[in-house]
């Protein structure tokens, strides 16, 4: 009789405020029943006050602190066996893999993108005079999509390095006549950047029939003649959609048109505002690691196909294992935040040491075969994280 569970409880849980129905589904209740056993609703017939909202809040708050304070342990000191105890059934003592990683992936990057300098990038744009300058004479301006050179630099850079390859012995012919030869094509003239500039006015003297002249154009020519249009008339005119050069320059509506002006005018806006693309391209990192978790884990089922488990199984190793990472960089940006010091490599490399530790107690392997597996799938990691890490980039630049 010692170990049945005791019928008292206080508040709205009360004996007197028992039924023998649930008011949720209708499911007949015994007295002893607290909730209901169909659809998990207390068994209470009580008006709800607010006191009831607070009692139920604080106590559902004071479980999840023990479950977390129990998987932290578990995480944090016994590597893999938080994974074992839950692919086992324990999981009542932990808190859900899916929605502990979640939150840890969202609380780094939101610290991430608050202790940066990110944002100091977008008045470095806005001071910004648009001209990008190189040693090989050449310059680009950013606001006007200008290309201009200086014939006079190039022609002495080239001198320099073909007296260099006459010195070396890699060119039979001499620099002289080299010069000579490239003098009568026009290289150091002034043509290219005439052209150019020839190229732009005609744009914007008459942007439809320069859109009409290559909108029949297919490929990628075509899609990249298309944003250079774009590029030119969304400065000079500021337009800020589609329909907006559509009815200005009479453009048909279709796909290839449409997806040219939103990527030029994305790729504009980033250039206009790099620090406010990277935090939102980083806030999109969350949602980005559960569809490449999932990946991951197939190559991680194929290492230990031999093993009797599930590729569920697998995926729970792998959100328990990379919630530690996010632990850890947590604890590191703190650290770094404090101390004003760089500690990012030094847990990484506990991480890594945890994940050899992990690997070897939940699939139960020798060291030589677990350091292998081991270091065949953080190759394959670090393949897919870069693969992955150049897709975002690349969509977050045409989509922003």
């Amino acid at each position: 009789m010692g170990n049945k569970p005791s019928l008292i409880s206080k508040g709205r849980y009360e004996l007197k405020f028992r039924g023998t129905e649930c008011k949720n589904c209708g499911h007949p209740l015994d007295i002893s029943d607290k909730y209901c056993p169909n659809c998990s609703q207390a068994n209470s017939t009580k008006k709800l006050v607010l006191r009831d909202f607070w009692d139920e809040f604080f106590s559902s708050l004071i479980n999840y602190d023990s479950k977390l304070i129990k998987t932290l342990y578990a995480m944090l000191l016994k590597p893999g066996t938080i994974t074992k105890d839950y692919v086992n059934g324990k999981r009542i003592t932990y808190t859900n893999p899916f929605r502990f990683l979640l939150s840890l992936a969202f609380l780094y990057f939101l610290m991430f993108t608050y202790n940066n300098r990110f944002s100091s990038w977008d008045k470095a744009a806005e001071n910004f005079n648009g001209k990008i300058m190189n040693p090989s004479a050449v310059s680009f301006d950013v606001g006007t999509g200008q290309l201009t050179a200086d014939s006079t630099e190039m022609r002495k850079q080239t001198e320099k390095a073909l007296q260099r390859m006459d010195s070396l012995g890699m060119s039979d012919v001499p620099a002289t006549a080299q010069l000579k030869y490239l003098d009568s094509i026009g290289v150091f003239s002034e043509k290219l950047a005439q052209n150019q500039a020839n190229k732009d006015s005609m744009m914007l003297a008459n942007p439809r029939a320069y859109f009409d002249s290559i909108k029949g154009n297919s490929g990628f020519i075509g899609f990249a003649e298309k944003m250079e249009f774009f590029s030119k008339v969304i400065r000079h005119d500021t337009l800020s959609n589609f329909g907006e050069a559509r009815d200005r320059y009479g453009i048909q509506e279709n796909f290839s048109s449409r997806l040219a002006f939103n990527s030029t005018a994305s790729l504009l806006r980033v250039i206009r505002e790099p620090g406010s693309f990277v935090n939102t391209t980083i806030s999109k990192l969350p949602f980005v690691i559960f569809f490449f978790l999932p990946v991951f884990t197939l190559f991680i089922s194929m290492v230990y196909i031999r093993k009797k488990y599930t590729y569920t199984d697998h995926l729970i190793f792998s959100f328990h294992n990379q919630s530690l990472l996010f632990i850890l960089l947590i604890l590191s940006l703190i650290i770094d935040t404090i101390f004003n010091t760089a500690s990012a490599g030094i847990f990484l490399l506990i991480f890594g040491f945890y994940l050899y530790k992990a690997m070897r107690r939940f699939y139960g392997q020798g060291r030589i075969k677990t350091i292998i597996k081991y270091v065949f799938l953080n190759t394959i990691f670090a393949f897919l994280a870069l693969f992955v890490l150049l897709g975002l980039l690349t969509g977050s630049v045409f989509t922003y």
